[in-house]
């Protein structure tokens, strides 16, 4: 081969196509055929999930209105659908989490052991014998 590379691109020209990349990368799932939109997978992702007891049903249900009673006006109502889906599918992990029954004394399930491996100094029994020797004599 002759040595040359194909047609240099500019920083412009990157930056361009960079954001052309980038703009499609974030169109809505919904909008492109053949997919399905975020509220036909949330429905589905409802009616698949296990069935709640009716107190756990109405704790969600609570939730869900206290939530809207505090940040209520800020909500679109597909916001508001997807806020209520959530609170459905959290009570359950909820639930279990509160089959566990602890006392006052138990200790903390995990403790928190840091992953930095510090670097150990040498202490006194590094040093050898004969060396300690010599540094006692005057």
């Amino acid at each position: 081969m002759n040595g040359k590379r194909g047609p240099a691109i500019s920083r412009r020209e990157f930056a361009r196509r960079a954001a052309i990349a980038s703009a499609v990368a974030i169109v809505p799932a919904g909008t492109l055929p053949g997919r399905r939109t975020l509220t036909e997978f949330s429905e589905q992702q409802i009616k698949d999930a296990p069935p709640l007891s009716r107190e756990s049903q109405a704790e969600a249900e609570a939730r869900y209105q206290s939530i809207l009673g505090v940040y209520g006006a800020r909500f679109s109502e597909p916001q508001k659908a997807d806020l209520r889906r959530l609170c459905l599918l959290a009570q359950l992990p909820l639930d279990n989490l509160r089959k566990f029954t602890i006392e006052n004394g138990d200790g903390p399930a995990l403790y928190l052991k840091p992953l930095v491996e510090r670097e150990k100094k040498p202490g006194p029994a590094a040093i050898p014998h004969a060396a300690s020797q010599s540094a006692k004599k005057p």
